[in-house]
């Protein structure tokens, strides 16, 4: 998500009117002043508060996890840098050839990026297209604004920013849909950011995140331009560090972190000398080390975590064929491959104790289902998704 480190989209709740809050019944009547104060007409605020007469309970629930800064290293990364993403990231390449030729030509943003952002996001769009998980996001702003005193300010802001998108008709009120937090699109961008960076790449006179993927991906790119996206520069290095000895934590150039004996990990030398870079170090000394340069700090600009960049970064390469991790993530247990993990959830499954979908993504159902298997089966209950599961489960 632009700009926040705020989590995936999660299924609308449809709370009959008769159970409508009374107080965010008030609140949204009393908003409709501030919303003309900012230009807004009476007839867009009647069109986008519609049949909003009550919040949404989940957008609160979801609010409270925020996986860039909750999630084990390891879980944060299988989950998104796997097989699966980079094979569709690479027939995506294919695909879109064309648009990304033209889109690097004018905004000089690597186009594996752009298709790591776009994995990142919204599964390279496959999330827009299941109902069950879209939201209204006048709905969801006004729940924030309404009921999260943290977020209310923000929310605000958003809402307004919404509700001009509405007005200018880029988007209709019925496909105004988006995150808990209000990201939209493709490509995930909060109202604000998308009135500051949209773009018709596709020339048809709307800016439509929504459904034309050369504008998602345009406007991402016009993001990390206006932030100072580096044409023809790397987001940063996996890095090995010599044992024994202490690092500074601000930047210095690639030239000095390689006199102090910092090498890169697969064994070739440092492009760009004078290029300074700062280490990271996510997993601890025996995890993967990494010197990030400036690319890395703008790819932060879209989510202002190390986590979500770093991903960014690493998914980038896989696609455009550069290797993945010479030394991987600390794992207290034996690394499934992503057909695996589908493997793991269909026997799960077969034995009662999962009912999601078989996307070799482990959340929140996942792991309750192994840690139900474990107990039953005498294991640890510690719901990792391990070889030493699936192969108990293999034997059943």
């Amino acid at each position: 998500m632009v700009a926040l480190g705020l989590g995936l989209l999660m299924s609308p709740v449809s709370v009959p009117s008769a159970l409508a809050d009374a107080g965010f019944e008030r609140w949204v009547a009393g908003f409709r002043k501030t919303a003309a104060d900012n230009g807004i007409s009476r007839s867009t605020y009647d069109r986008a508060f519609r049949g909003v007469d009550s919040i949404d309970p989940e957008v609160l629930e979801k609010a409270k996890y925020q996986p860039e800064f909750t999630a084990p290293v390891w879980d944060y990364f299988d989950n998104r840098v796997h097989e699966h993403s980079v094979e569709v990231g690479r027939a995506m390449a294919r695909k879109y050839k064309g648009t990304l030729d033209r889109i690097e030509a004018r905004f000089g943003v690597d186009r594996h990026i752009l298709l790591a952002i776009w994995s990142m996001e919204s599964n390279y769009g496959e999330i827009l297209k299941n109902d069950k998980v879209m939201r209204n996001v006048v709905r969801s702003l006004a729940t924030l604004a309404y009921a999260d005193k943290r977020r209310a300010k923000f929310a605000r802001t958003q809402l307004i920013a919404a509700l001009k998108i509405l007005q200018k008709g880029d988007i209709d009120e019925s496909h105004l849909t988006g995150s808990w937090a209000g990201a939209m699109g493709h490509t995930q961008f909060i109202p604000t950011s998308y009135q500051a960076y949209a773009v018709d790449f596709d020339g048809n006179g709307r800016r439509d995140i929504w459904n034309s993927v050369p504008d998602a991906l345009a406007t991402a790119a016009n993001l990390l331009r206006k932030n100072g996206w580096q044409t023809g520069k790397t987001w940063g290095y996996e890095v090995e560090l010599p044992a024994g000895r202490k690092f500074p934590s601000g930047s210095m150039t690639l030239s000095k972190w390689q006199s102090i004996g910092v090498t890169r990990a697969n064994g070739k030398g440092f492009r760009n000398g004078g290029d300074r870079a700062e280490l990271k170090v996510l997993d601890g000394r025996a995890g993967p080390a990494f010197l990030a340069t400036k690319n890395f700090f703008v790819l932060k600009a879209y989510n202002n975590a190390d986590k979500y960049a770093l991903a960014v970064g690493l998914l980038a390469d896989e696609i455009a064929g550069y290797g993945g991790l010479v030394r991987d993530w600390n794992r207290p247990f034996t690394k499934l491959s992503f057909a695996e993990k589908q493997e793991l959830q269909q026997r799960l499954s077969v034995h009662g104790y999962y009912d999601g979908k078989f996307d070799g993504k482990i959340g929140s159902g996942s792991t309750s289902a192994i840690k139900a298997f474990q107990a039953q089966a005498g294991l640890t209950p510690d719901g990792h998704p391990s070889m030493e599961v699936l192969l108990r489960l293999r034997q059943r």
